[in-house]
């Protein structure tokens, strides 16, 4: 028997589900509320749904797939092209539907919720540094008008700030001052928190212990990629993955002819940050001397940034290879003299 397949546009509130009947190609629309939609998923026969990848839907992924249903997430920009008509929950939950039948249609990974508790205490940490850099830009900012200027780094600004002459400073400030650098300590407090929570999650999964042995690969960087990949078998590669990650030159061409550009910077800006701050800092750690041949090659001939790129490609496919086959990392592993 063929299996339903249902488009589901998700909302706070409202829920719009879009199906054909298989047997008599009968066009089915239901609008329930959100308290309605379990009730009604258990009632159907084992199926296929499919939603945008947007708010909640890795939330509602997980609770279908227990009633026995496929469920499969597509990302939003794949499924804008089928909205025929003007934008409203029917045509959104029927273009999801439309697109859901296209050949070769990629979908995103359902994440498991200990994944999707340490991506969230990732960008908590994200927003701490955002604070933390705010706080600290407007600290030497205000000080800057009374002719205090602070040294240019975090922990060489929070250094001057501890030994501030307070006397060039008007006193109504001195309070409110002391409040800010405050938040600043406690912003730092909260930081180192959420990395011992995610060094723990490190020591209990071995997988992320094998991944944090590559070099520039360390407590941030393992434990997101971790959490971010979920199944390796997912992506066809260790090629895919880092594509997915937007490592891989943009390209464009007609007629045969092939233009590659800069990397793509498609997917998850915050993964691809850590792989280039961990390939800018092994470049820089190593230097040329202790480089491997191919890295000391490519530094020769092209610019420092492209070298990054490159190597943080390497360390996407590296991670890739160590969890789809469940291997150790080992220095020069596959370097052919």
């Amino acid at each position: 028997m063929k299996l339903t397949t249902y488009g589901v546009d998700i909302a706070k509130r409202v829920f719009q589900i879009h199906w054909v009947v298989p047997e008599t190609g009968e066009i089915q629309r239901k609008k329930l509320k959100r308290a309605d939609v379990m009730a009604f998923f258990r009632l159907q026969a084992p199926g296929r749904v499919v939603m945008e990848a947007c708010g909640a839907a890795q939330h509602w992924a997980r609770q279908w797939q227990p009633l026995g249903h496929t469920v499969q997430l597509i990302h939003p920009k794949f499924v804008r092209p089928f909205v025929m008509a003007n934008k409203n929950d029917a045509a959104d939950a029927q273009a999801i539907w439309t697109a859901a039948q296209q050949p070769g249609m990629r979908f995103v990974l359902i994440k498991s919720e200990a994944a999707q508790a340490v991506l969230a205490l990732h960008r908590i940490r994200s927003q701490l540094v955002k604070f933390r850099t705010m706080q600290m830009n407007q600290l030497r900012g205000l000080l800057g008008e009374f002719g205090i200027e602070l040294p240019g780094g975090r922990e060489a600004g929070l250094a001057a700030l501890r030994d501030i002459d307070w006397e060039r400073v008007p006193a109504l400030l001195h309070a409110a001052l002391q409040m800010q650098m405050q938040r600043l300590r406690e912003l730092d407090e909260q930081m180192a928190l959420i990395e011992r929570q995610l060094a723990q999650w490190l020591r209990s999964d071995d997988t992320c212990r094998r991944v944090a042995e590559i070099p520039g690969v360390g407590l941030l960087t393992a434990t997101a990629m971790i959490a971010a990949m979920g199944d390796a078998h997912h992506y066809r590669s260790g090629r895919a993955f880092a594509a997915s990650l937007g490592l891989v030159p943009r390209h464009s061409g007609t007629g045969g002819h092939v233009q590659l550009g800069g990397i793509s910077k498609r997917g998850d800006r915050y993964l691809r940050t850590l792989l280039m701050h961990g390939a800018r800092s092994v470049i820089l750690h190593q230097g040329k001397d202790k480089a491997s041949p191919w890295l000391r090659d490519l530094l020769a001939r092209r610019p420092f940034n492209v070298a990054v790129a490159a190597l943080a490609n390497k360390m996407a496919r590296t991670i890739w290879a160590l969890v789809a086959h469940q291997r150790r990392y080992e220095s020069g592993y596959g370097i052919v003299a």
